[in-house]
C-alpha cells in the first residue's frame, strides 16, 4: 500500500490533539443525568453515551486519511520471450534395447533424459519424431509439455519397421519446423547406429536442414562394438546375447558440422544427461520480464465509512438517549 499525498497524514496528529483537548470534565449531557436518576447507574450511562461521542472524531480521522489517498497496489508480471522451436528425433530401432546403460537400456535412458530436457524448456515449443526403419511424427510442435511427455512415454521398440533410417528421421523432424517463424529452430537427433534404411540419405537431410536454417545437434548413444542385448527365445524365454553393433560417428559429426551445431557422444546415462544440459545452455532464447503495478484508490471507501459514522452519530443525538426527560 502507498499514500499518494503523504504530507496530509500529519493532520491526523492534529485530530488526536483536538480529541485530547476536549477530554475534560465538562457538563454531562442531560441524558446521562436522566439515566442516572432512572437507576441504571453511572457506568451504564457512560457506556451508553461515550461511544456516540467519539464517532465524529473517528469520522474526521477517516476523512483526513482519505485526503492522503491511500492506494492498494496489485503487482502483475508479463514475460516476453522469443522461444526456440525444437524437434526431438529419437531412434526406436531394436538396437536401442541394448543394455550397456545398465540397469536400463538405451531407449529408457534416452526417454528419461528427454523428459528432463522438456521440463527445462518452459517457454519453447517442442515436437517429437520417432524413427526406426521408417519415421513418423509422434507430436507436432507444442507448448503443452504434459501432453508431449505422455506421447514420449508411449514410444517403444517395435512401433516402426526394423532398421535405422536416420535420414528419414532427420527429414521428418526438419519438415516439422518448416512452418516455424521463430528465429531459432533446432533438431536434436539421437541414434545409436548406422543408417541402413530409408529413401533419404542422412547428409541429404542435413543439407535440407541447412537450407531452412535449422541446426541439428547429433547425439550418438552407446559404446559400440559388442554389447548385451536381450533376446526372446521361444524355447528358453528371454536371455541376453552379446551382439556386435557398429556406429557411424563420422556421418553424425558431418550432419552437425553442416548445420552449425555440435556432435555429442554418450557412453553412459550421466553423459547423456550432461549432453542435454549442454544443448539446453547453447539454445536459450532471451526472456524479458516486465513488472508493473496497478493501484486502487481506497479514499472513497474511507469517506463512505466516515459518512456512515456521522449518520449514526446524528441519528443517535436525536433519539431519546440525548433528550431531556
Amino acid at each position: 500500500m502507498r499514500w499518494e499525498i503523504p504530507w496530509a497524514l500529519p493532520l491526523l496528529l492534529l485530530v488526536a490533539w483536538l480529541v485530547w483537548r476536549t477530554r475534560r470534565p465538562a457538563e454531562r449531557p442531560a441524558a446521562v443525568l436522566w439515566v442516572r436518576t432512572a437507576g441504571f447507574g453511572s457506568r451504564l450511562a457512560t457506556l451508553a453515551v461515550r461511544p456516540l461521542e467519539v464517532l465524529p472524531w473517528v469520522a474526521l480521522a477517516l476523512a483526513v486519511a482519505a485526503i492522503a489517498r491511500p492506494q492498494q497496489g496489485v503487482r502483475q508480471t508479463e514475460t516476453e520471450t522469443r522461444g526456440v522451436d525444437i524437434e526431438l528425433a529419437l531412434d526406436i530401432s531394436p538396437s536401442m534395447a541394448a543394455e550397456d546403460f545398465r540397469p536400463s537400456n538405451r531407449l529408457a535412458v534416452a526417454k528419461q533424459t528427454a523428459r528432463d530436457f522438456i521440463r527445462q524448456r518452459a517457454h519453447d515449443r517442442l515436437g517429437l519424431v520417432a524413427f526406426a526403419g521408417t519415421a513418423f511424427s509422434q507430436c507436432p510442435l507444442t507448448l503443452d509439455h504434459d501432453a508431449l511427455t505422455e506421447l514420449l512415454e508411449g514410444l517403444d521398440i517395435g512401433l516402426a519397421e526394423d532398421g535405422t533410417a536416420i535420414g528419414m528421421g532427420l527429414a521428418t523432424a526438419v519438415a516439422g519446423l518448416k512452418e516455424s517463424r521463430t528465429p531459432s529452430r533446432v533438431v536434436v537427433l539421437l541414434t545409436d547406429g548406422q543408417n541402413n534404411r530409408g529413401a533419404i540419405d542422412p547428409l541429404t537431410g542435413a543439407d535440407l536442414a541447412r537450407a531452412l536454417g535449422v541446426k541439428v545437434y547429433t547425439v550418438l548413444v552407446g559404446r559400440g562394438g559388442v554389447v548385451p542385448v536381450p533376446v526372446d527365445d521361444p524355447l528358453v524365454g528371454r536371455r541376453t546375447e552379446m551382439v556386435r553393433m557398429d556406429v557411424d560417428e563420422e556421418t553424425l559429426r558431418e550432419i552437425a558440422r553442416r548445420t552449425g551445431a555440435r556432435f555429442f557422444r554418450a557412453v553412459d546415462p550421466a553423459a547423456l544427461a550432461g549432453i542435454y544440459s549442454a544443448i539446453d545452455r547453447l539454445e536459450r532464447a532471451p526472456i524479458h520480464a516486465i513488472e508493473y503495478r496497478e493501484y486502487f484508490d481506497l479514499g472513497p471507501a474511507l469517506l463512505g465509512v466516515a459518512a456512515l459514522l456521522l449518520a449514526v452519530y446524528l441519528l443517535g443525538s436525536t433519539t431519546w438517549a440525548f433528550r431531556l426527560p
